[in-house]
């Protein structure tokens, strides 16, 4: 088990180490992303500020807010819808209880974002590293395949991970414990050899308590939430990751 001390690794610990075993094997077989320790969604935010001046803040606040919260309420209530339709309708409502007019032109453009954005600067270095290492691996989020598939593809970083594991396939959003079974489905292998990396500390945690081990890119430094279960260890970019993983 990984000690408590492992948490909040930072790369000036990290780098000696994976210096010091850089042709052994990596600590574990596969990785499982989460969408957006790999996806940049800052271009969300920059078209929210120009279709909607000096409010762009406010409306991505509330939309992040619902986006998140539907996934969860239809999850539960056994209502899923895939999360193309529940960001959308997340947006519709956001901006509404945030009193912006949402044209269907305007909901469209911020909608075909998503389908435009790339990957963070530091993720292709890093995937080619794991790569190299014979490291496995696919995402495992809540978007539709078409949702993640576009920024790899808008990055030339197309066959850098396998096929991506979204949530359609099994109509359940993260936390629930079938979302996180495709990991094992599709990689074959057990909890221990694949790590689960989350861009937000409450997916971290649904990982960790479903057994795989954690790892948080926490880009924006924002505390552990206390949800009875802590990620292993916390990083600020993909280079931590990749440390992480073949130290």
């Amino acid at each position: 088990m990984i000690a408590r001390r492992q948490l909040l690794l930072g790369s000036a610990i990290l780098a000696p180490l994976a210096a010091a075993r850089a042709n052994g094997p990596a600590r574990y077989k596969a990785i499982a992303f989460d969408g957006f320790p790999i996806i940049d969604p800052r271009p969300v935010t920059v078209r929210a500020e120009v279709l909607f001046p000096g409010r762009g803040g406010q409306l991505m606040e509330a939309w992040r807010t619902r986006q998140f919260e539907y996934t969860w309420l239809r999850t539960l209530s056994g209502r899923y819808a895939d999360f193309w339709q529940v960001t959308q309708e997340a947006l519709a409502v956001a901006a509404a209880a945030s009193g912006l007019v949402l044209t269907p032109d305007r909901s469209d453009r911020l909608m075909q974002t998503f389908l435009e954005l790339k990957v963070w600067p530091d993720v292709a270095p890093a995937l080619t590293q794991l790569k190299a290492r014979g490291v496995r691996m696919a995402f495992l989020a809540n978007p539709t395949v078409a949702m993640l598939e576009a920024p790899m593809r808008n990055s030339g970083l197309e066959g850098l991970l396998e096929a991506p594991l979204s949530t359609d396939r099994v109509r359940a959003y993260k936390p629930d414990p079938r979302a996180y079974q495709m990991g094992l489905d599709a990689f074959g292998l057990k909890r221990e050899e694949i790590v689960f990396v989350a861009s937000a500390s409450w997916d971290a945690a649904g990982a960790k308590a479903f057994g795989y081990p954690s790892f948080w890119v926490n880009r924006a430094n924002l505390p552990v939430e206390a949800l009875g279960a802590a990620p292993d260890a916390i990083g600020s970019g993909m280079a931590d990751l990749v440390t992480f993983v073949v130290g």
